[in-house]
């Protein structure tokens, strides 16, 4: 089992890159009035069949030819569902999937966020061909990060080039505790 919310995350957008998307849109909101924390990560891929959507949720079945089982999907239901939470998984072939966790914020079995941060970051610096949307809600605050407002600024500059890398990973950290003013849960 992963110990932070913020490694499944990565699984997931990381089968989003395997399934060719263009664009990845993760959201993070954690809602403390309503005692849950929502995490959706939505692509643009290749999509699943229904009976592949089915499937997708048990540790046995895996698209991969490198290994025999795929635990992150059936990982990160178990850490949602294990909470009071929810997980569902939307997909359509040509048009791509959505999975989206519900976890309950007060629950003793949720594990924590993790550093979510260095999570987007890793995405986008070692996935250039790809673009994100990240969006981190904290109660009534929230910011966004969209790599493609990054490329019109900086054209052919790459994400990985020692100062880019840098800089976004200054912007992430600094516009979360903006948002959520340095909490940890």
């Amino acid at each position: 089992m992963m110990t932070e919310i913020s490694l499944n995350i990565l699984d997931v957008a990381e089968n989003s890159t395997r399934a060719g998307a263009s664009l990845v849109t993760i959201t993070v909101a954690a809602d403390f009035l309503a005692d849950r924390l929502t995490v959706t990560i939505a692509d643009d891929g290749c999509g699943m069949t229904p009976e592949q959507v089915a499937r997708v949720t048990d540790p046995f079945f895996t698209s991969r030819t490198t290994r025999k089982v795929g635990l992150g999907v059936p990982f990160f239901k178990y850490a949602a569902e294990s909470t009071g939470g929810s997980f569902t998984i939307d997909s359509q072939v040509g048009a791509g999937t959505t999975v989206t966790a519900v976890f309950v914020l007060s629950h003793i079995d949720r594990m924590p966020l993790g550093d979510i941060s260095s999570t987007i970051h890793t995405l986008i610096v070692y996935h250039p061909e790809t673009d994100f949307i990240y969006i981190y809600r904290y109660n009534d605050k929230s910011f966004r990060l969209d790599t493609r407002e990054f490329r019109e600024i900086l054209g052919d500059v790459p994400f990985n080039a020692p100062e880019i890398s840098a800089y976004i990973m200054e912007y992430l950290k600094e516009n979360k505790t903006d948002t959520d003013g340095g909490a940890i849960y």
